[in-house]
C-alpha cells in the first residue's frame, strides 16, 4: 500500500538556486551574487509545483540572494517561511569569483588542472576548498536537525550542495551535477532520487 508523503520520516530535499545571469555568462559566483534570469525564476516556480504534495515542513536557504530568491518562490507555494542558514552559503571562490575560465587560466596558469587532481582539498586562492565547505555543511545539517523538521527543503548551491549530499550519505558526490530544475530527495542511508521539474 502506498504511504502518504507526509508520513515518511527522514527525507531531506535539496534544491539549487535558479539560473543566474552569471551562470549564463560562465562566471564563477562563489560568495558573490548575480540575479536570477527569467528562466531561473521559472525554474524556481516549476520546482515549487514539483514539491507541492511532498510534505515539506520547513524551508532553509543560503544567505546569498540567488538562493533566497529561489527559496522564497518555493516557500510561498508550499505555505512556509524561509529560514536562512549562513553555513549554506556557496564555497568561497576567493580571487576566482566573478571570473570566467579564460581569465582564470591567464592569471593562474595550470591551476584548474591542479584543482582537478586535488578536487576535495584544493583551496581557491583566498577562498575555500570542498573540505572547508564540508565543515560548514555539517554544521548546517546539525542546525536544521535541531529545528525538528521531518521533511526539510534546503535551497543552496551546486558545490556546497555536494557536501550536503556527502554528509547525508550519498557516495561519489564530487562530480555530481545538480541542474537548477532538479531536486534531490534523500532518504535514510543516502538513498537518493532525482526529481525533475523540466518540461
Amino acid at each position: 500500500m502506498a504511504r502518504s508523503p507526509g508520513r515518511d520520516p527522514g527525507l531531506t530535499y535539496l534544491a539549487r538556486h535558479g539560473q543566474t545571469e552569471w551562470n549564463v555568462a560562465g562566471r564563477r559566483q562563489g560568495r558573490l551574487d548575480s540575479p536570477l534570469t527569467p528562466l531561473g525564476v521559472e525554474q524556481a516556480r516549476r520546482n515549487a509545483l514539483l514539491l507541492t504534495g511532498e510534505g515539506i515542513d520547513a524551508v532553509f536557504a543560503s544567505p546569498l540572494g540567488r538562493a533566497r530568491a529561489t527559496a522564497s518562490i518555493i516557500a510561498a507555494q508550499v505555505g512556509l517561511d524561509v529560514w536562512v542558514v549562513d553555513d549554506l552559503a556557496e564555497i568561497d571562490h576567493g580571487a576566482w569569483s566573478g571570473l570566467g575560465t579564460a581569465e582564470i587560466d591567464a592569471r593562474w596558469p595550470g591551476q584548474r588542472e591542479v584543482r582537478e587532481r586535488q578536487k576535495y582539498t584544493y583551496r581557491f586562492p583566498d577562498g575555500e576548498s570542498y573540505a572547508d565547505g564540508e565543515v560548514r555543511a555539517t554544521r548546517a545539517l546539525e542546525d536544521i536537525g535541531r529545528s525538528g523538521a521531518r521533511r526539510p527543503l534546503i535551497v543552496s548551491h551546486e558545490m556546497v550542495g555536494r557536501m550536503l549530499l556527502r554528509q547525508l550519505g550519498v557516495p561519489d558526490v564530487l562530480r555530481t551535477r545538480q541542474p537548477s530544475d532538479m531536486v534531490y530527495r534523500v532518504g535514510a542511508g543516502g538513498a537518493v532520487e532525482r526529481l525533475s521539474s523540466s518540461g
